[in-house]
C-alpha cells in the first residue's frame, strides 16, 4: 500500500524548472460599494436579525 502511494506522488512531481505560461487578470462583471456590501450581504443571507454581527462587519468595511 505504502509504496502505491509513493508511486502516485512520485508521478505527479514535475521535474525540471518552473515556467509562467501565462499572466492574466479576473474582472467581475459586476461591482459591489463596500460601503453598501454589508447591507447587501445580511439581505441576501437573510441575517438581518444578527444587529451586532452587522454592525460589527459595517465597520470593518468602513
Amino acid at each position: 500500500m505504502v509504496s502505491v502511494v509513493e508511486e502516485v506522488r512520485k508521478a505527479q512531481r514535475a521535474e525540471g524548472l518552473a515556467t509562467v505560461m501565462a499572466i492574466g487578470t479576473a474582472n467581475p462583471p459586476n461591482c459591489v460599494d463596500q460601503s453598501t456590501y454589508p447591507d447587501f450581504y445580511f439581505r441576501v443571507t437573510n441575517s438581518e436579525h444578527k444587529i451586532e454581527l452587522k454592525e460589527k462587519f459595517q465597520r470593518m468595511c468602513k
